[in-house]
């Protein structure tokens, strides 16, 4: 299996724009899958959505014979993270706006060093998912970002294949209650084995309870509530946060370099170096010591990572071939965001043909309420809005301590 030794870039995308402060959100951003009605005359199919251009051949042959679709992302080679997650939920949208793809079945995908992106587009976007598979790889590097809620994951549960190292992650996230299934590399399970999970799973359109959060507007959809408006005076202590503490995120300078994480050792194998990579390193090279101390493997370069608390300058012995190559370098840490994040937790009940919303800093939001709820009383945060009788978009706001309901325009 491979890992990849994310620079900070990962955390810096340039979308992210703090809850700290007042934020109204423009009511056109993405539609949801569930309002997008395709043309009745054409086959709807399901897709497998990657972050990773460059493994749509591998899904391709194996999505072929049910007739599955590929979908990737299409951006600029080295975008931030958030803009390739926003260019393929943008992708999907479209394709299921023209028909071709059905939105109950939207699977995203990802192997190897693409696997953090898997649970990161998740936690970003997490209403567009029927479910995700993950195949080897390991999700720390999303978790460093401070961005994986396992709240988002509620109505989306992800199939990680990996190792036995794995162990103590997969522990790590079972224990944040995030929808994880685990299954070891070593149990022989094969891309049919995937497929036939992944097709096992659905996303509902109206899911009874919904639970979201986020640290972005521009990433504040759940379902069907969409939050426009945000304050973080706001707060609500009932809803906790769901936030995933990552690790330092220590990194060495050295570009997004890809490893294997189950190699022998001696020190760290380079698998793979992005596209126009302008680094010292070479795939195939081995960083076999730091600062003058050897590397015995890829364990001990990981738990020296997690005990960097601040930035320093590093020198890092790499072996090409017979020849030792002496690098000057940086351990870096990222930028952490550990402001107030948004919250909504929401859920239909039948019996009593109500809509109970509970939030943390939002003052205004889009509730698009399913036919088949009508009539039910909502309520929000304590606030009671009876009588409602008219299916759709409401927009519904709190001022000075009472619920306002408009139709949406």
């Amino acid at each position: 299996m491979t890992s990849r030794n994310w620079p900070n870039e990962f955390v810096r995308g340039c979308a992210t724009i703090s809850l700290l402060l007042w934020w109204p959100l423009a009511a056109q951003c993405w539609p949801l899958a569930a309002q997008n009605q395709p043309p009745a005359n054409q086959t709807r199919r399901p897709v497998v959505a990657l972050l990773d251009a460059g493994d749509t051949g591998q899904w391709q042959n194996w999505t072929r014979e049910i007739g599955w679709q590929v979908i990737a992302a299409a951006g600029a080679p080295g975008a931030d993270i958030d803009s390739r997650v926003r260019a393929l939920g943008a992708a999907v949208e479209a394709a299921i706006e023209s028909g071709s793809v059905d939105p109950a079945r939207v699977y995203l995908a990802g192997r190897g060093d693409a696997v953090a992106a898997v649970f990161y587009a998740i936690s970003r976007v997490p209403d567009l998912w029927a479910a995700g598979a993950a195949l080897g790889g390991s999700p720390k590097a999303a978790l460093d970002s401070n961005r994986i809620f396992a709240a988002n994951f509620t109505n989306v549960p992800v199939l990680w294949i990996s190792g036995d190292e794995s162990k103590p992650m997969v522990e790590k996230l079972t224990a944040a209650k995030l929808n994880l299934e685990w299954l070891p590399a070593s149990g022989g399970a094969g891309a049919a084995a995937v497929i036939e999970w992944l097709a096992r799973h659905q996303r509902d359109a109206f899911p009874p309870g919904i639970d979201c959060e986020t640290n972005s507007p521009n990433f504040a959809r759940c379902y069907w509530i969409q939050p426009t408006k945000f304050d973080a005076n706001e707060r609500n202590d009932v809803l906790a946060s769901t936030r995933i503490a990552g690790g330092t995120g220590a990194a060495l300078d050295l570009g997004g370099f890809g490893f294997k994480t189950d190699d022998p050792g001696p020190g760290v194998l380079v698998t793979s170096l992005p596209e126009k990579y302008s680094g010292p390193l070479k795939s195939g090279d081995r960083l076999i010591a730091l600062d003058g101390k050897p590397l015995a493997d890829v364990r001990q370069y990981l738990d020296l990572m997690e005990k960097v608390t601040e930035e320093k300058t590093a020198t890092v012995t790499v072996q090409r071939g017979k020849e030792r190559i002496r690098v000057e370098t940086r351990i870096t840490l990222p930028r952490r965001e550990t402001g107030v994040t948004s919250r909504v937790e929401a859920q239909y009940l039948p019996a009593e043909k109500e809509i109970q919303i509970v939030s943390r800093t939002i003052t205004e939001m889009r509730v698009t309420v399913a036919p088949e709820w009508v009539p039910a009383t909502l309520l929000w945060n304590g606030l009671t809005l009876e009588n409602l009788k008219e299916a759709g978009c409401w927009v519904l706001a709190v001022q000075q301590e009472l619920l306002h309901a408009e139709k949406c325009k």
